[in-house]
């Protein structure tokens, strides 16, 4: 399993890579091996406002649709188009290519609720347990 270390991650296996007033958003290779094939993305639109633990959208594989939760409270400021059009790119590339979203970070305290790396491997260790 694949865990950068300068990511941040959330309960919901999302991560989160600061750029500065933004963050880059997306599911973690835990998520995407649970998950399967990716067949669909559902995103939110350019300028939503979004609410940390709020559902901001969908990831479909073949057996099963699931939530996507924002791990901050931010404004979209862009959305992976190549993602919607090619969801299979989340599975090859999550950390990189495969990312979901840009958010304009509303609150930089949200950021100190996320996990470490070493954080979410022990929840993960866990969930596999």
């Amino acid at each position: 399993m694949d865990l950068p270390e300068e990511l941040l991650y959330s309960k919901e296996h999302l991560w989160i890579r600061v750029e500065g007033a933004r963050v880059v958003v997306g599911i973690t290779d835990y998520a995407q091996e649970q998950l399967g094939t990716i067949s669909a993305l559902e995103l939110p639109d350019l300028g939503d406002e979004l609410e940390q633990d709020d559902s901001f959208g969908t990831i479909e594989a073949r057996k099963t649709v699931a939530d996507l939760y924002a791990p901050v409270s931010g404004l979209v400021v862009e959305v992976n188009t190549e993602g919607l059009d090619s969801p299979e790119i989340v599975n090859d590339d999550p950390y990189d290519s495969g990312w979901l979203l840009v958010l304009e970070l509303a609150d930089s305290e949200e950021l100190k609720l996320l996990m470490s790396a070493e954080d979410y491997l022990e929840q993960v260790s866990e969930d596999m347990d």
